[in-house]
């Protein structure tokens, strides 16, 4: 310890001071005594705001980091096969519905629509001519009938005819024995006889073939008519059909010019100019940016108070904490992520051990928040839903 000058006296004399030992220790552990019922009081404010925070806001919150920004995005597909000759959108665009994506070669396609624009017309004019026809055949079968009359006549004159000719050889084969008639004359009623048989069995044919021939006109006349009966020029099958080959051609031209089905981002484009390619193969995504939803993938011990309706907050890892979207549950998924894996977990073998499963929860996000902080599909998301009406 320093020693301390003498202490002068008002008398004069002077005087050794007092020596005191040093206070500054005992002052640093009153300070430091101190700090530690300070630091145990901000600890006991801390463990008594936590547990208030619990109970009063994490009961009624579940939350996941486990989350990531879907859509239902739109496949384009070609439905016809053709060369690409023009692609005028490129991957990151912003389409519109109805946008021009890619435009084919529609010569093919043009050719189809006149072959078919060809059949229609023939169609049409045979369908004419079929109608046409009926009043033709419709004659015939008149003159097949007057046919038949005439023929029925011949046929009575070719009866009396022989009727006559029976009787006078009959008369005749009776006189021949006393000579009155001669044999001359005897003979020629003989012939007459075998003349009128003859044309009796002429007329009789004839009769038939008149017959047969009415019968066949009759029948090519109801033959046309079933082809036109109950229709008209544009309602007859055949009409019809070819007005379906030239909707259908006409059909695969417009399909040469693909138009956006939606809204959104043309993503993965996979066509170039020139290339041929195949009806049903797939040539880009649209991804509609302005409906995207999350799927939550929450464990199941959390969903026992989740409902669809409930009130989801939710920050993206692209905009941080700054900014904080605002959804709803929508539904839940049928199943967990391992339900439809490819290679399903085999629960039921020996070696088995528990697993918490996840099950995917659908958040519908407000589309105006949307337009102000636009989101991609495969970002990643953190959810908290409040189940506080459940309790």
């Amino acid at each position: 310890m320093a020693e301390r000058d003498p202490i002068e006296l008002h008398d004069g004399s002077a005087h050794q001071p007092v020596v005191v030992e040093d206070a500054k220790p005992i002052v640093d552990a009153a300070k430091k005594k101190k700090r530690v019922k300070v630091l145990l009081a901000l600890a006991a404010a801390k463990v008594v705001i936590g547990g208030g925070w619990y109970l009063l806001h994490d009961t009624s919150h579940v939350s996941t980091d486990n989350a990531y920004v879907q859509a239902d995005s739109a496949q384009v597909t070609p439905l016809v096969s053709a060369a690409v000759i023009d692609a005028p959108v490129v991957n990151t665009q912003v389409v519109r519905k109805g946008q021009i994506l890619l435009r084919l070669d529609d010569s093919d396609a043009r050719l189809a629509l006149a072959r078919a624009e060809a059949d229609y017309a023939k169609a049409r004019r045979q369908f004419s001519q079929t109608a046409a026809n009926s009043g033709s055949l419709a004659a015939q079968v008149a003159a097949r009938d007057a046919d038949i009359g005439q023929a029925r006549a011949q046929l009575a004159s070719a009866e009396a005819s022989f009727g006559k000719a029976r009787i006078d050889l009959g008369r005749r084969s009776e006189l021949a024995g006393s000579g009155a008639v001669s044999g001359e004359e005897l003979t020629n009623a003989k012939n007459a006889y075998a003349t009128a048989q003859a044309n009796l069995a002429l007329a009789r044919a004839a009769v038939a073939t008149a017959s047969a021939t009415t019968s066949a006109a009759r029948e090519n006349l109801a033959a046309n008519q079933a082809l036109i009966a109950g229709s008209t020029i544009d309602t007859s099958p055949e009409v019809a059909a070819a007005k379906a080959r030239v909707d259908q051609a006409r059909l695969d031209l417009e399909r040469t010019v693909i138009r956006a089905p939606i809204d959104g981002v043309v993503t993965n484009r996979q066509v170039q100019v020139g290339q041929r390619i195949s009806a049903g193969s797939p040539v880009m995504t649209i991804v509609p940016t302005g409906s995207v939803y999350v799927d939550a993938n929450f464990k199941e011990g959390q969903l026992a108070k989740v409902r669809p309706g409930q009130n989801v907050e939710l920050i993206s890892d692209l905009y941080g904490d700054d900014v904080v979207y605002h959804g709803r549950v929508a539904g839940f998924s049928g199943g967990t992520g391992s339900a439809f894996a490819l290679i399903p977990a085999q629960n039921a073998t020996g070696n088995w051990i528990k697993v918490v499963q996840r099950l995917p929860v659908r958040v519908q996000l407000d589309p105006r928040e949307l337009r102000a902080h636009p989101l991609r599909v495969g970002l990643s998301m953190e959810a908290k839903i409040d189940v506080s009406g459940d309790r």
